[in-house]
């Protein structure tokens, strides 16, 4: 036997404690020859050496079997679960083939096992998920639900055990992820005790200090907080009694991870939070008077003490989306101290501490069960649009929400999460009627559909049939389910538009008597500075790229295929044939700007307001059109950026042949006639027209604008020097 399966006696005694827990749970459930059979089969990978230590140490063998006891105990989950569970390592080892497991015991469980092992695959050469194989993870959580609630067993499994472990780096590693996964997840499926748990593992390896310093004040505490729990329920419990309900009551300090987050949110010291505990009181009733039985209890302790209606949540009457079921009450308690009471009944309890698994015991009782597989819904359909890291921005998201709880025009009640829009009402409801949404009716009046929901609301849906998905709805929409079906949308949209466009350049080519080949299209498309094919014909179909200027592109193409000279003078009309106005100079496609142009459609731009003698360069617009900015133009790194394939070169011919209009910025102090002094010089030069003036004076200081009209930038420089040379001018600048 490999040293890596030499078991120490600590792991031994493990393995025979898990074997008699999982036997006395089991009971008749575990078939004497299927234990035989996978005995054997364990046997057979440890001699060949294929069950190895994972990053911690760690044997399979014993986490799978503490994992198996934690299913049991904490989660209670079904035998298909155990089976899939403890086949999967075998099918990893190569011992039994995913048939054999159909075969012998079940397709449930050979669909486990595939789940586990494409996420034990993930695991193999890292401890924690990495972004990139976020999308597999979620592929697998997705596919059943009791996938999910094995992992989580298992990563608590793992986080009881790494305390000693040498590997810090990839204890910190898998502490961060139980927090920000693992954690939620539970929190999702009602698991609060697995989650709690967790919450506080992570916290003691991440946050050592802080853990053990919260942990000793407990502790020192504990004897004082036990005494005022015994006065405070004390009275509860002769009330209850003598109204003839069956019950018990237990107090519930707060986990040291949520002490550690209120101490944070609230910059306190231990001292400074109050509500370190709970009383919880669980009545045995049975199902048809438990709402009946709670509010009872509500009732008395609220004629005891004084509650604050603030903090009360009743998850009675609309239970939580993962089972949950509760009523929450803060009490003012003696000494002035605020106590949290929770009433729920025994079921109730199973629930929370069990998670959804719990409802599988109650035949009859409206569960969580189908909330959450709407939610795995979710999850596969978010799985098909968006990357990876918006996934799992979006998955985390969605698994610690709060929900608010909002009713249609005829009743009917869905759950959203907190923040949730009139938009993801929409999609909610139905995806058609997401596509089609205007906007929202509540309480009479009309509202966008970026209205945020809140809890009562009752929501009717204004659609309109020529609406649809915008890209910024994403922003908008707050649940995964509206920006999953919002992506679905834009791509088909954008699919449709490419293929029309396609359509289009091939109608117009053919109109041009241009034969399309695919090999010259592509180098076309490259040179144009496409990469991907879609994205090209996107261009086409929201105008970013004008056809014609493909066409032109193409046909220079096939002459440098064809080894004829391409380069060629750009006239600003569609960027197509020379003219007379155009003349050679330099590589490459030149736009020549000069008095003899005619009927090239050119601008210039106002942004910068080009005049002759600038350096300046033409850039394509989505008509055909060409507008002229300087090289210095403050809009010229976005447009060479974004639209480099749509810059042409460009450089003024001859003189100046007409005026220009420029606007000057003019700083100064504010002295008696200076604005004369700056106007008498303009009006000097004939060839300069003064179009209008704008001075502001404050504390002594002027500042103005002036937009004039010129013909070239030598006159500019000069008059910039004489207005410079005016007494009490600081500043001339050119916008």
């Amino acid at each position: 036997m490999s040293t890596q399966n030499i078991f120490s006696d600590s792991e031994q005694l493990t393995i025979a404690e898990a074997k008699t827990q999982l036997q006395t749970l089991l009971g008749n459930d575990f078939k004497a020859d299927e234990y035989e059979s996978m005995r054997d089969k364990y046997q057979k990978a440890l001699e060949a050496g294929v069950l190895t230590r994972d990053a911690f140490g760690l044997h399979p063998l014993v986490t799978d079997l503490q994992t198996a006891v934690i299913m049991f105990n904490e989660i209670g989950v079904s035998r298909a679960a155990l089976l899939g569970l403890m086949l999967t390592r075998l099918a990893g080892a190569g011992v039994i083939q995913q048939e054999e497991v159909a075969a012998r015991f079940g397709s449930d469980v050979a669909a486990i096992v595939n789940g586990l092992t494409r996420i034990n695959a993930l695991y193999e050469k890292n401890p924690i998920i990495e972004s990139e194989n976020f999308r597999q993870l979620l592929l697998s959580l997705a596919s059943d639900m009791r996938v999910i609630l094995i992992v989580i067993a298992s990563r608590v499994c793992v986080m009881r055990n790494i305390k000693e472990s040498k590997n810090d780096e990839a204890r910190r590693k898998v502490s961060s992820e139980a927090a920000y996964l693992y954690a939620p997840l539970a929190h999702k499926l009602g698991l609060y005790k697995l989650k709690s748990e967790l919450e506080d593992l992570s916290l003691k390896y991440l946050e050592h200090d802080a853990y053990y310093h919260i942990k000793e004040k407990l502790n020192a505490t504990k004897k004082s907080r036990d005494a005022y729990i015994e006065r405070f329920i004390k009275p509860i419990d002769e009330k209850l009694k003598a109204a003839g309900l069956k019950f018990h009551m237990k107090g519930r300090t707060k986990s040291i991870h949520s002490i550690w987050q209120k101490m944070k949110k609230q910059r306190c010291p231990f001292e400074g939070v109050y509500d370190l505990f709970a009383i919880r009181i669980i009545l045995d009733s049975p199902l048809e008077r438990e709402k009946q039985d709670c509010w009872q209890v509500f009732s008395i302790i609220t004629d005891m003490y004084q509650p604050n209606p603030k903090r009360m949540r009743d998850w009675l009457s609309i239970p939580k989306s993962n089972g949950y079921e509760s009523l929450h009450i803060t009490v003012l308690g003696p000494e002035g101290k605020w106590v949290e009471v929770q009433i729920r009944t025994e079921r109730m309890d199973e629930v929370a501490e069990r998670g959804l698994a719990a409802h599988w015991r109650y035949k009859g009782v409206k569960g969580g069960e189908a909330a959450v597989e709407s939610w795995l819904q979710n999850i596969r359909g978010a799985l098909e649009a968006g990357d990876d890291l918006q996934l799992m921005d979006q998955f985390k998201m969605d698994l610690y929400e709060d929900e608010v709880f909002v009713f249609t025009p005829h009743g009917d009640l869905f759950k959203l999460p907190q923040g949730a829009t009139v938009l993801d009402f929409a999609y909610a409801i139905h995806t058609k009627i997401g596509n089609k949404c205007t906007g929202g009716r509540i309480g009479g009046r009309m509202v966008t559909l970026r209205y945020v929901l809140q809890s009562g609301d009752q929501v009717e849906i204004m659609t309109h049939v020529n609406q649809v998905p915008k890209q910024d709805w994403l922003a908008v929409a707050k649940t995964g389910r509206a920006r999953s079906k919002i992506r679905q949308a834009l791509k088909e949209m954008a699919a449709k538009d490419a293929a029309f466009a396609k359509e289009e350049l091939e109608r117009k080519a053919r109109n041009r008597k241009i034969e399309l080949e695919e090999a010259t299209l592509m180098h076309t498309m490259t040179r144009l500075g496409y990469r991907i094919v879609t994205d090209f014909y996107k261009a086409l179909a929201d105008g970013t790229l004008d056809i014609n200027q493909v066409l032109t592109a193409y046909a220079a193409q096939q002459r440098h295929e064809r080894g004829e000279v391409t380069n060629q003078i750009v006239s600003a009309d569609s960027f197509t044939a020379p003219t007379n106005a155009a003349v050679a100079a330099g590589k490459g496609d030149v736009l020549v700007i000069d008095k003899n142009m005619r009927g090239i459609d050119y601008t210039l731009a106002r942004c910068c307001q080009p005049v002759y003698g600038d350096e300046v360069f033409g850039f394509l617009t989505a008509g055909g059109g060409i507008k002229v900015h300087r090289i210095n133009c403050p809009n010229a790194p976005a447009l060479r950026e974004r639209y480099g394939y749509r810059i042409i070169d460009a450089r003024w011919e001859g003189k100046g042949n007409s005026q220009y209009g420029i606007t000057l910025r003019i700083v100064g102090q504010d002295d008696l006639g200076i604005v004369n002094n700056i106007t008498s010089i303009i009006s000097k030069d004939e060839k300069i027209l003064l179009r209008s003036i704008s001075i502001d004076s404050h504390d002594g200081l002027f500042s103005g604008t002036l937009t004039i009209m010129l013909d070239d930038t030598a006159r500019l420089k000069s008059l910039i020097q004489k207005l410079e040379n005016v007494r009490g001018v600081k500043n001339v600048e050119r916008m």
